[in-house]
Formats: structure tokens, C-alpha cells, sequence
């Protein structure tokens, strides 16, 4: 079927409910990293960029990643933190102006983990750690986390969750992907630890599994938690954490069960089967598999993936055709839209209106500006 204005707009104009969130609609933003927060502190110009989605019908604005209060947790003083006074005076200006808009938001909460170099900012004497001190790339050159090292990240990821709630905010994104700590606990290739926290699929998800716990306590039970995963790696795009269904829910069924309200099943493609002998995406396996609703992401409204973009390339406007046909089947229940909301803040509203025409390519130096 066509994706005609008014099947575009039935489709995607429903509400759905988080938990104790109702969404509007089934457009989320996704979270994409900007360093434009000098000393981790959104400032008016943060403000107004997330605002401006929300006022033009973003239903779910899920911020770019920001640092839990762990020394570790970062490698840039200008990716927001959410910790600290004027860090979180910052985003309660956000959260604020968000919701004048009319829109909803959860911050993503943040660990690198053993992506980090050492000597970079915010604080250069931290070492990178991790599960087992290994790279994505194999390199053993970090601090493997002891127990303290744990139970300080499940601390600080505790603390950042409970002042999300505090300064307004929605919910909150457990940011479990691309190869950043939480992930590096579930991926075998990192984790070679022989203690609890390591070994087979569902060892490896005890760390991620107790994040989740500790902030479930720490907040309202109302309150959503969702968590991104994702098979692929930064720099390692055909890793991958589950070979079969089987394996995947293995994964996530602990996730669930400590707490996860909703799945943010991050993909390149959206339109791509995950396993052989079905059409289900990562997303629709997700909900498939928990009964939890899920987020798709991955290339929405465009012809390129975002490789493309950081090598300077630009992608062209695409059909939402194939994404309506999968709301329909009910494969999943939100999408997270990244470069065609950084090209054109209107978005949304054209979509939702059916002002396809309108909508803009993708151009690459979308990726310097925060409009």
C-alpha cells in the first residue's frame, strides 16, 4: 500500500504508552551525539534544538547520550553530562521547554566504557575500563572492572535516573549498544570474565541486568526504562550478540524481567530481516520475544545509512511505504527518526500531514550544525 497523508497520519498519529508515559504519537527522536554542550552543560542553543523537534510533532524526543556520574564515563567536555548543578539546570531547561512544546523526553544515560583513550577529558586521569580491559578491536590495554568499579557505574547510573525523574523528564534510555560498556558486558568477545558477571548469554547480562534493577528502585514504579541494544559494534558492523531468536531472548528476557519497560532495537536498516525465515526487524523480534513494546530505528526516510553521512555523503528522501506496512502487522510500536530530523526539524509535521514534497534530502553538513 501507498504511504497516502491519510494512512500516514492513521498509522502514525496514534498514541502509545511507556509504562506511566503516554506518547502522543509513534515518532520518537533518535539519540545522536552533537558536542555542544561546552563542559557538559546544555545551554540555550540545546534548548532550543530539542524544543523545536517537539513543537513540530515529535512525539518522543530520546536525547543524545550523556555521562553518568563515573569518571570513566566519558572521553569530551562538550558531550553533556547528567550530573553535577548546572549540568542537570541545563537539562531541566530542556525537559521544560520540551514539554511547552507539547512533546515528551527521556535522556539517554551514558557509559563508553573501554571505547575511551586515556588522558582525554572530562576528567584525564580515569582509565578505561570495562568487563575484561579489552577493545572492541581485541586490544587488552584497559582496567578490568572489579566489584567496587561495578557497584560505583550501577551507583552513578542509579543516581542520573533518579535526577531525571527529579527534573522532569519522562523516563530514561539505558544507552546498552554499540559497543559502549553496558554492551561490552554482553558481547563474548569483550567479556571474558570467569566470576558472576561473565560466560554464557545470560551471565553476561547480570551487570546490565542489575543497571536496570538499581534504577527501577531508585525511581517511581511508573516510571519508564527503556534500554537500547544493538547487534552491531562502532567499527564493527557485522558483530553480532545473537546468532538466533533463541539466543537473543536468552538476552533480553533478564532485562526484562529486572525492570526494561521497552526495547530501542538499534539497526542500520530498518527493513531488514534479523534472522532467517521471517521478515521480523530487531525491533519485532524484540517484542516478539518479550512482549515488551519496542522501538525500530535505522535509515527512516532515507536511501543511505549513516556511514554515508560521516563519509560526507548525502541520502536522498524515501518512502515510508515499508514502515507503515510494518506498523500495521504491529512489529513494533515507536520509530526513532536520526538524520532527516537533523536536516529538517519539520520532520515530523510533514510527515504526520502528508507533505511528502516537502520533505528534504539529507545533507551531510547537517551533521556540524545544531539548528
Amino acid at each position: 500500500m501507498t504511504a497516502t497523508p491519510t494512512r500516514t497520519s492513521e498509522v502514525l498519529s496514534r498514541p502509545v504508552t511507556i509504562n506511566g508515559l503516554t506518547v502522543p504519537n509513534r515518532i520518537a527522536m533518535a539519540p545522536m551525539t552533537r558536542m555542544h554542550s561546552p563542559e557538559g552543560t546544555p545551554g540555550e542553543d540545546v534548548v532550543s534544538y530539542y524544543a523545536r523537534r517537539a513543537a513540530a510533532g515529535v512525539g518522543l524526543i530520546i536525547t543524545e547520550g550523556t555521562y553518568v556520574g563515573h569518571d570513566s564515563a566519558g572521553e569530551s567536555d562538550r558531550v553533556p553530562r547528567f550530573h553535577g548543578e548546572e549540568q542537570l539546570a541545563g537539562w531541566a531547561k530542556v525537559a521544560d521547554a520540551v514539554h511547552a512544546a507539547g512533546g515528551t523526553i527521556v535522556p539517554q544515560l551514558w557509559h563508553i566504557g573501554m571505547t575511551r583513550k586515556p588522558g582525554q577529558p572530562p576528567f584525564a586521569d580515569a582509565p578505561p575500563m570495562g568487563p575484561s580491559g579489552i577493545r572492541l578491536d581485541g586490544t587488552a590495554d584497559g582496567h578490568t572492572m572489579t566489584q567496587r568499579d561495578l557497584d560505583d557505574v550501577i551507583g552513578a547510573f542509579a543516581q542520573s535516573a533518579a535526577a531525571a525523574e527529579r527534573t522532569g523528564f519522562d523516563g530514561i534510555e539505558l544507552h546498552g549498544a554499540h559497543g559502549y560498556l553496558l554492551d561490552q558486558f554482553l558481547w563474548g568477545t569483550t567479556n571474558r570474565r570467569g566470576d558472576g558477571y561473565g560466560g554464557d548469554a545470560v551471565a553476561r547480562t547480570k551487570f546490565a541486568a542489575e543497571i536496570v534493577a538499581a534504577v527501577r528502585e531508585t525511581v517511581s514504579p511508573e516510571f519508564p526504562v527503556i534500554f537500547r541494544f544493538s547487534q552491531w559494534k562502532s567499527d564493527n558492523y557485522d558483530a553480532r550478540l545473537a546468532e538466533t531468536p533463541e539466543e537473543l531472548e536468552a538476552i533480553l528476557t533478564p532485562l526484562a524481567a529486572a525492570g526494561v519497560d521497552a526495547f530501542h532495537a538499534s539497526t542500520r536498516r530498518y527493513w531488514l530481516p534479523e534472522f532467517d525465515g521471517a521478515d521480523l526487524n530487531l525491533a519485532g523480534w524484540a517484542k516478539k520475544l518479550t512482549g515488551k513494546p519496542t522501538i525500530t530505528v535505522g535509515s527512516v526516510g532515507l536511501d543511505g545509512d549513516f556511514l554515508h553521512g560521516f563519509a560526507g555523503q548525502g541520502a536522498e528522501v524515501k518512502s515510508l511505504d515499508n514502515l507503515l506496512d510494518r506498523f500495521e502487522r504491529d512489529e513494533f510500536d515507536l520509530v526513532a527518526v536520526g538524520r532527516a530530523l537533523l536536516q529538517d526539524p519539520e520532520w515530523a509535521a510533514k510527515t504526520l500531514s502528508g507533505r511528502f514534497d516537502t520533505l528534504k534530502p539529507f545533507e551531510a553538513t547537517s551533521l556540524r550544525t545544531l539548528s
